[in-house]
């Protein structure tokens, strides 16, 4: 499963461990992911994401609902630029 936030698209970083010595290995930074349900009271269901943390207060401040047509409008856009 991709490591990658539905709302905010946030994906893991690259950088490096840099130790004392300055000896420097390569490392990833991942986003804050959980899983999380959320109640669509219009359509009388529970739906699950996995979403950052930053999303969860994306979605508490515009609403499961807005949020959730931003996701479509966009995946709507990748589909037709695709083809």
């Amino acid at each position: 499963m991709a490591k990658v936030c539905k709302v905010t698209q946030k994906r893991p970083m690259v950088g490096n461990n840099v130790s004392h010595a300055n000896n420097k290995t390569g490392r990833r930074f991942f986003p804050n992911l959980q899983k999380k349900r959320f109640w669509l009271a219009n359509e009388k269901r529970w739906i699950t994401l996995r979403v950052t943390t930053r999303a969860m207060r994306i979605i508490d401040k515009h609403g499961i609902e807005k949020v959730l047509n931003d996701i479509k409008l966009r995946e709507k856009a990748l589909r037709d630029a695709a083809n």
